[in-house]
């Protein structure tokens, strides 16, 4: 009970700050809010509609923290073309209907949706829409209504509406087109200006009341109308009494066709992958870390676009720049989202009429440069350094959407993608064998910490990953894992940019995430996320270093020592250790050594077995040369096994005075005498506090591993320490 009591007074201290951030964020969620409902060609008030039923909905019964859910900028395209194929009353009704596909896609638990998409080719569809919005809006920010077959053409008559809007306008038009250019330019220099006080209100809000204000200084000032065409004002918003009379009336009598379905679909799909998109880049944001339940958040805005679509409002969808405003100031839970709707509800019950004073081109301008955030040439150039192949999906994407349609475009691009992938391995059975079978592995080890370790074979693409994050979703982020793909022929970018974002979480919450095994890989970029896949004959690419290998470089700088990423195929020195006797290596890499300590820690390749049974093994071990002589033995923590061998012949070396040693530690070796003479009090009482090692001598020098797999970086430098130690009391 008091756990309870404690938990309600912390949520009543966050109020006030929630209350703020609720409220700066409805300044951007009003003007924008208008905007997408008039770019759909629905009624003004529905986007704002959209945002006031989201913020209620998805505050109560969502399951993420710091989002902000509204009318979406995905959803433009589609919206519009319901409008203008079903007719608006028909349209709410695949909107509502979009609302019952979304929460059932929660209800199933289809929150990993976004999981099967390549991210370049969400990418290429998020680039689409941002020209379907900047082609169709930007000629209604310079004054100009134009109708044209498709967005290409929207686009390709800029140069003429640009044109004509300076030079064949009436003075009501330039006006507009006036509202339009500057509202434009305080979309793009408000972030430049680092003012604190200019930058309390969002550049959103500043359009809005710079228009509201231009209007009256006419007015009021002048004793003149406003300049501005009054068919260029925003229009349609009725007052808050007659809302509720006003409502639509959703027709049921439209929905047997395809074009309904369709739009269903689109709908669905679209506001399904955008918030999916944006819950995930939130969560990242989160000042106290937290993750998501997606599923329960799918399940609340497909609620909320039900009760929005009744209302008369867009879709509901969690939206990526207004939440990421609230984030930043200070919002901790989900009642900034509902102080947001609740501001918006004020707005229109007391401003309502001074909505119409706002130019239309001013709205579209908020568009226009959202259109070309979506569409950055940035994105472009950053897709091209992740991998040249990906700029083909990308564009197969981007294109077939602009000229067939949503659904048609990402279908395009996942196939698109499965086709590179397949000309990148020039195989098609590695997917076909393979894309059904189980390839995670994932095990804790037992080792007094917790670590947990996660192989994966085969492959890894945005086809099955699905399967790797059910596996690192279970994991708790203060925790250390380590992924390794060196049994995996081929990993993917969608893969390895979703790796990255774990790496981030677990380093925000405490935890060490590491990626082992991509060094035997190969790529044609450097870029960190380019899609990999294991060479036949494997080889170390000298300019294009993992971000293990890098970080292995970075660590013989620190450590004073020499780094190679080359393998190395002259390994004589391993071959007189007894671990070597019945296995073939193949060469060792990432070589790190210091001249004149006998040290050298590296990773090795090896196998086990020949033909059907032959096993390749990758490990990471440490080479000790004494410079003097030894007995040979074999040194092993004491386990199951260890006495099983016992039975059979192989008996334990006890040390006397330290019965510990001998209840922990499994000693073998041939020549007992020498070996019990080695082990004195130092050496024992060394072993007795330091972590469990396999250490073997071979007569001249030691080899010391831990686990038959490639070591993350903190288990490097653990393993490092331990040696300079073992040498430092060996001498």
């Amino acid at each position: 009970m008091s756990t309870k009591k404690s938990n309600i007074k912390a949520f009543l201290k966050t109020i006030p700050k929630n209350m703020f951030s609720g409220f700066v964020v409805s300044l951007i969620a009003l003007p924008l809010g208008l905007g997408l409902a008039m770019a759909s060609e629905a009624p003004p008030i529905s986007g704002v509609i959209a945002a006031i039923v989201g913020g209620v909905v998805v505050s109560v019964l969502g399951g993420s923290h710091v989002t902000i859910s509204g009318p979406g900028n995905g959803l433009v395209g589609v919206v519009l073309i319901a409008i203008t194929t079903l007719g608006l009353n028909t349209a709410f009704m695949a909107i509502i209907c979009s609302g019952f596909l979304l929460f059932l896609l929660g209800v199933l638990r289809m929150g990993a949706l976004a999981d099967f998409f390549p991210s370049s080719a969400i990418q290429g569809m998020l680039a689409a829409i941002g020209l379907i919005i900047l082609g169709k809006q930007f000629h209604i920010m310079l004054a100009h209504r134009i109708n044209r077959a498709d967005t290409f053409d929207y686009l390709m008559e800029i140069p003429n509406t640009i044109n004509d809007a300076f030079h064949y306008g009436s003075d009501g038009f330039i006006y507009a087109a006036f509202a339009g250019v500057i509202s434009l330019a305080i979309m793009f220099f408000y972030s430049k200006v680092r003012n604190k006080y200019l930058q309390l209100i969002p550049a959103p809000m500043w359009i809005v009341i710079l228009s509201i204000g231009f209007s009256y200084y006419f007015e009021i000032g002048l004793h003149e109308p406003n300049p501005i065409a009054k068919e260029y004002m925003v229009s349609g918003i009725p007052s808050f009494q007659n809302i509720i009379s006003q409502l639509p009336q959703p027709h049921f009598s439209g929905i047997w066709n395809w074009s309904f379905l369709g739009s269903v679909l689109a709908l669905t799909l679209i506001a399904s992958i955008e918030s999916l998109l944006s819950i995930k880049a939130v969560d990242k944001l989160d000042p106290e870390k937290r993750r998501s339940n997606v599923n329960k958040d799918l399940k609340a805005l497909g609620l909320a676009t039900i009760g929005s679509g009744f209302l008369g409002g867009l879709n509901v969808v969690t939206v990526i720049a207004r939440s990421s405003v609230n984030v930043n100031n200070g919002a901790s839970n989900r009642s900034s989202n509902f102080f947001h709707a609740l501001f918006l509800i004020l707005f229109i019950v007391f401003f309502s009429t001074q909505l119409t004073r706002i130019p239309l081109p001013a709205l579209m301008a908020i568009l226009v440069y959202t259109g070309y955030k979506l569409a950055s040439p940035k994105i472009i150039r950053k897709i091209f350094y992740i991998g040249k192949e990906q700029l083909i999906i990308f564009f197969v994407t981007l294109f077939v959407t602009l000229k067939i349609g949503l659904i048609t475009g990402i279908i395009s691009g996942v196939f698109s993608a499965f086709v590179v992938h397949i000309i990148i391995n020039r195989t098609l059975g590695l997917f076909l064998r393979n894309v059904l079978k189980p390839n995670v592995l994932m095990f804790r080890e037992h080792d007094g910490k917790n670590n947990f370790y996660v192989s994966v074979k085969h492959f890894c693409s945005f086809l099955n990953y699905f399967r790797l994050k059910q596996h690192l979703d279970t994991i708790p982020e203060n925790n250390d894992v380590i992924v390794d793909f060196s049994m995996c022929e081929f990993v993917d970018d969608t893969v390895l940019e979703n790796i990255n974002n774990y790496q981030e979480l677990f380093e925000k919450r405490g935890g060490h995430f590491e990626v082992t095994g991509l060094d035997m890989h190969d790529t044609e970029s450097k870029h960190p996320f380019a899609s990999r896949r294991l060479l036949p004959v494997p080889k170390i690419i000298k300019n294009s270093l993992t971000r293990r290998q890098t970080n292995l470089e970075n660590l013989s700088a620190n450590y004073e020592l020499s780094y190679s990423s080359q393998k190395q195929k002259n390994v004589s020195f391993l071959n007189r250790f007894l671990f070597f006797k019945t296995k073939t290596i193949h060469f060792v890499y990432n070589e790190l050594s210091q001249k004149n300590n006998g040290i050298k820690l590296f990773d090795i390749e090896f196998s086990e077995g020949e033909f059907i049974a032959k096993e390749v093994v990758r490990s990471t071990m440490l080479y000790i040369d004494l410079h003097k002589t030894l007995p040979e033995f074999t040194l092993d923590r004491e386990g199951f096994l260890e006495k099983v061998y016992a039975f059979a012949g192989f008996k334990d070396i006890p040390i006397e005075n330290h019965s510990d040693f001998s209840k922990r530690f499994y000693l073998l070796g041939e020549n007992q005498k020498d070996i019990t003479a080695f082990f004195n009090d130092n050496i024992t009482q060394f072993f007795e506090s330091n972590p469990y090692y396999h250490v073997e001598s071979n007569g001249n020098a030691l080899l010391v591993f831990g686990k038959e797999r490639i070591a993350s970086i903190k288990e490097v430098k653990a393993l490092y320490d331990f040696g300079k130690r073992l040498k430092l009391t060996i001498s």
